[in-house]
């Protein structure tokens, strides 16, 4: 009987975290269809709230203590990210594209960090992988964990990856860096071209003086690849930095959103008047 409580309890949270996805709040934002919030309601009656924003916030309280899926730990990084780094010189990406893989958060100021997140439901299978595609291109790179697995990944990753792990403090949820990480000296033009967008690439060519006048479109790819791969990393570095900054990013907003949906917000990378309309959405009474 024990067991069948439990496992109806981890349903139930998996049902709450499940209303954190992008396909909720599109569908509010977009459509005013709130179903999958009405769905949760009729299902768990014993939630009480009032507004659809009371089911977030109340739903992102029981999933942060007691089921900390990649949302809970996302959304607690950037917690730590707007803390340490603010948003005046930095830029924020939830699941940024490097090569093959996808880093679950990367941020972007004087230097790049990447953050690949593992928790308790994680294996570690893709991590080797992963870290490798991250260190040919990134500055440092972290991993962020829970803290009852911190000797388990301590001895399979390398000295030079950052470590965090999330704990609980007098019920709050912490997180802790464990260990610092070291600068990445490899640069490697292939993943660099692989991050970049076409007008981006070309940006970064012209700085570097070259011209594109005669360039036709089916070779650009390959003239750009050519002079990037043969031009200091360094340099690289910078005007990648200088490039990924002036993407349409809502980075700049995150403090105004509240905390329960933060992630969510960078996720849809929505714009100020979007993101007012969406919140007021989610605000209305439930009928």
């Amino acid at each position: 009987m024990a067991t069948i409580s439990v496992n109806k309890e981890l349903i139930r949270l998996r049902d709450l975290s499940s209303v954190f996805s992008r396909s909720a709040f599109v569908d509010v934002l977009n459509y005013n269809d709130y179903s999958h919030f009405n769905w949760l309601l009729s299902k768990y009656n014993t939630i009480n709230c009032v507004t659809y924003f009371d089911l977030l916030k109340k739903s992102y309280s029981l999933i942060s203590r007691y089921y900390r899926c990649e949302y809970v730990y996302k959304n607690e990084l950037i917690k730590l990210l707007l803390k340490e780094y603010g948003t005046k010189n930095s830029v924020y990406f939830s699941e940024f594209k490097v090569g093959n893989s996808i880093a679950d958060m990367a941020i972007f100021n004087g230097e790049s960090k990447v953050f690949e997140i593992k928790t308790e439901y994680d294996t570690s299978r893709r991590l080797d992988k992963q870290m490798e595609t991250y260190k040919c291109f990134f500055d440092k790179c972290y991993i962020v964990i829970p803290e009852n697995r911190l000797n388990e990944y301590y001895n399979i990753i390398e000295s030079t990856i950052g470590i965090i792990i999330m704990t609980l403090e007098k019920g709050h949820i912490v997180l802790k860096n464990v260990r610092s990480a070291c600068p990445n000296e490899y640069f490697d033009p292939r993943v660099l071209m692989s991050c970049l967008r076409t007008n981006e690439y070309r940006n970064i060519v012209l700085s570097l003086g070259a011209s594109l006048d005669k360039v036709a479109g089916y070779d650009m790819y390959k003239f750009c690849y050519n002079i990037i791969s043969h031009t200091d990393s360094n340099i690289l570095r910078k005007l990648f930095l200088r490039e990924i900054k002036k993407r349409k990013n809502n980075t700049a907003l995150l403090r105004k959103y509240p905390m329960a949906i933060r992630q969510m917000m960078l996720s849809l990378n929505l714009s100020k008047d979007k993101a007012n309309k969406l919140l007021e959405q989610l605000n209305i009474n439930i009928n």
